[in-house]
C-alpha cells in the first residue's frame, strides 16, 4: 500500500519526520542515515537532539503525529502507530482531504 506522502505528495501534501532520541547513540547522524536507508523512508527526518521540537510540539511519547494545515497549525494529533486501512488511518485520510479542500 502506498505511503501518505506518495499518495498526497503531487497535491501538496509534505511529510516530514522528528528523530528525537531517546539515548546518545541515537543522537549521532550516521546512524540515523543508515536507518532511514534500512527503512526505506524517503521523506525528510529532521534530527531534534536537543529536544526544542518535541517541548515545542508538546509531545508526550513516541510515536506521534501532527497534522499541520497551510498556515502552519496544528490540526490533530495522533499518539501511537497507525498502519494502513485501520479506522485511524481513515480519519487521517479524511483529514488530509479536507485540508487540501481548504482555500490556500
Amino acid at each position: 500500500m502506498a505511503s501518505i506522502a506518495e499518495r498526497f505528495g503531487r497535491r501538496g501534501v509534505q511529510v516530514v519526520g522528528i528523530h528525537t532520541p531517546e539515548f546518545e547513540p541515537e543522537k549521532d547522524p550516521a546512524l540515523v542515515r543508515a536507518a532511514v536507508a534500512r527503512l526505506g523512508l524517503r521523506y525528510p527526518i529532521v534530527l531534534d537532539n536537543d529536544e526544542a521540537m518535541w517541548d515545542a510540539l508538546g509531545t508526550a511519547a513516541w510515536p506521534s503525529l501532527y497534522l499541520v494545515d497551510r498556515k502552519g497549525a496544528v490540526r490533530t494529533e495522533h499518539v501511537g502507530e497507525i498502519h494502513a486501512g485501520t479506522k485511524d488511518a481513515q480519519r487521517l485520510e479524511a483529514l488530509i482531504e479536507a485540508l487540501l479542500r481548504e482555500p490556500a
